[in-house]
């Protein structure tokens, strides 16, 4: 047991340093010595690759035949939620929206939800979403007939394009999965997706574009909008020139570190502009100048925090999420990269000022807002006016136009 105690110590030392392994035997040892042996301590715990992703292998759903007919049936196939998954908002107002449309609709949670009763995941999507008759099951393997099949990530596509008596199969796509891991399996497994023959209902027409051309979907894209009970321009307090931005390092596809790089140069410029991050925590970040770290903002108070600053920093590196559009229908101005995956919803100096992904280049379109007032206004009045003529019950009716389409085609 020695010799297997040193080669493990041996591992941790390689693995983190000097320093990395005391912090790593002083947080094990106070949490599992009462309970554990040395070797269990020190030995890392080996990571069962068949079990993490064996799901993504050959499958079968089995198929509960009760005998209800399936037309006009949808089964939506959704990973588990926190309160608060923006991507799930999405998804449960566009079931909303068709339910209003006629459509009757099951919702299959596909891993751990933490709750054990479906009816807990139906309050918890009543209270902290959007109100839905939807029938809710937990898991896929006893499935009934659908007309439709939805997934509604990488992942769930693996079982939609599997699920028995279905007579269409959907993909809702809201971003490009493969961009949110490095080049390697998980990359291979999302990308894979695109091939299954999946029928793309799509969040905008990069997305819908993208697809079609690299992998030869078929795709139907919608179009986004807002809560406009909520974002809408409130009284600008007296105080100093902000700038709002969307500081999300937990997600990479937000740009942090090239935001944060574009600040700082534009501090050194206007330092008398004051800075405001939210979207995550950054305490972590040793930031170069003075700037108020928000972090997660609850949803009702985001409105207030947008009307007060002069402009937002909005970055995306694949598809835009509905912050844009929430930020400019409040009366804010958006200063994002330039790019495809940006350009469909937004136009520079129309409703947006857009710009290469460099620091100067960043700092230089939030300078010229700052600066010059009549660019500002300008864009301040198309992105409200682009804004208020959006409409989520449009686009409801838009995806309910495409099943119909696809009933008649089949």
């Amino acid at each position: 047991m020695t010799d297997r105690l040193i080669r493990a110590l041996g591992y941790k030392l390689w693995q983190l340093g000097f320093f990395g392994t005391l912090r790593f035997l002083a947080t094990r040892i106070a949490g599992r010595l009462s309970s554990s042996s040395p070797s269990q301590i020190l030995l890392p715990q080996k990571r069962n690759v068949a079990k993490s992703y064996g799901m993504f292998c050959d499958t079968d759903i089995a198929l509960t035949d009760d005998g209800l007919d399936p037309a006009g049936w949808m089964n939506w196939i959704l990973p588990p939620f926190s309160i608060g998954s923006g991507g799930h908002l999405n998804i449960f107002r566009m079931v909303a929206m068709l339910e209003g449309e006629g459509v009757r609709i099951r919702l299959h949670f596909l891993g751990d939800t933490g709750c054990a009763d479906p009816a807990e995941v139906s309050d918890l999507i009543n209270e902290h979403f959007v109100p839905l008759k939807a029938e809710v099951v937990l898991g896929v393997q006893t499935m009934r007939p659908a007309e439709f099949v939805v997934a509604t990530s990488w992942d769930t596509a693996y079982w939609a394009a599997k699920a028995p008596a279905a007579g269409h199969r959907l993909y809702f796509v809201q971003d490009f999965e493969p961009y949110f891991y490095p080049v390697g399996s998980e990359y291979a497994f999302a990308e894979r997706t695109y091939h299954f023959g999946l029928t793309g209902i799509t969040a905008g027409d990069w997305l819908a574009e993208k697809l079609s051309r690299e992998y030869g979907m078929k795709t139907f894209p919608f179009g986004f909008s807002y809560d406009k009970d909520l974002y809408s321009p409130k009284p600008r307090r007296p105080g100093p020139r902000r700038v709002f931005f969307y500081a999300r390092h937990v997600t990479p596809r937000r740009g942090f570190e090239l935001g944060l790089l574009a600040l700082s140069e534009l501090h050194l410029r206007l330092p008398d502009v004051e800075m405001v991050f939210a979207g995550w925590d950054a305490s972590e970040f040793d930031v170069p100048f003075p700037h108020l770290n928000a972090g997660v903002v609850a949803l009702d108070e985001l409105p207030e925090l947008y009307s007060q600053c002069d402009v937002a920093l909005v970055l995306s590196f694949t598809n835009l999420s509905l912050l844009p559009l929430e930020v400019m229908a409040c009366g804010c101005p958006v200063v994002s990269n330039q790019g495809p995956n940006v350009e469909w919803l937004l136009k520079d100096e129309q409703n947006a000022l857009l710009c290469a992904p460099t620091p100067a280049a960043i700092a230089d379109a939030l300078e010229r807002i700052l600066v010059d007032s009549t660019l500002r206004d300008r864009i301040v009045a198309g992105g409200l006016a682009f804004a208020r003529q959006t409409d989520w019950p449009r686009e409801g009716r838009r995806v309910a136009k495409v099943l119909n389409e696809l009933r008649v085609t089949s």
